[in-house]
């Protein structure tokens, strides 16, 4: 068994043990949104999932300007300094499934294995499955302990969750 960083394994958690983040996206004027998404992880594909109403405005931003930012944070916790909360924030490339490809089928698979209640949403024709491609990432697991991650390790967190 090989050696996991430490750094790695509270990545690995944070991801795999937290269902919302935050996602970044830039509308049409040029202005920053963000927005609350739930999210899965498609192992298989190696990306985040979001599945997003055409009706939402970060669903039309995302299709302009695929360029996104995806932030995932511990909760906040009164006995803890709020400078310290473990969180990572996920830079990526959104791109909108189509229905019936082996894409959509694996993205719906890992959003439904996380989210099962959710189930009759992905029948309704205005929602759409996203990948997320993340090109990089920056953690910060707490005081002192902060790094830059490149696409190729944070793919092998996505494709292997523990």
């Amino acid at each position: 068994m090989t050696h996991e960083p430490r750094l790695t394994t509270a990545l690995r958690t944070l991801l795999n043990t937290h269902r919302v983040a935050a996602l970044g996206t830039l509308g049409e004027d040029g202005r920053a949104f963000v927005s609350m998404v739930p999210f899965a992880i498609d192992a298989a594909a190696g990306c985040l999932v979001i599945h997003v109403s055409g009706l939402a405005a970060h669903a039309r931003n995302l299709q302009a300007t695929p360029q996104v930012s995806v932030m995932v944070m511990q909760a906040e916790n009164p006995d803890e300094p709020v400078h310290a909360l473990p969180r990572v924030t996920l830079e990526g490339q959104a791109s909108v499934l189509e229905v019936d490809t082996p894409a959509w089928a694996s993205a719906r698979a890992a959003y439904l294995a996380r989210f099962p209640d959710v189930e009759f949403m992905t029948q309704l024709g205005d929602f759409r499955f996203v990948a997320i491609a993340v090109g990089g990432a920056r953690q910060v697991a707490g005081f002192g302990a902060a790094r830059s991650i490149d696409a190729a390790e944070i793919e092998q967190v996505l494709r292997n969750p523990g």
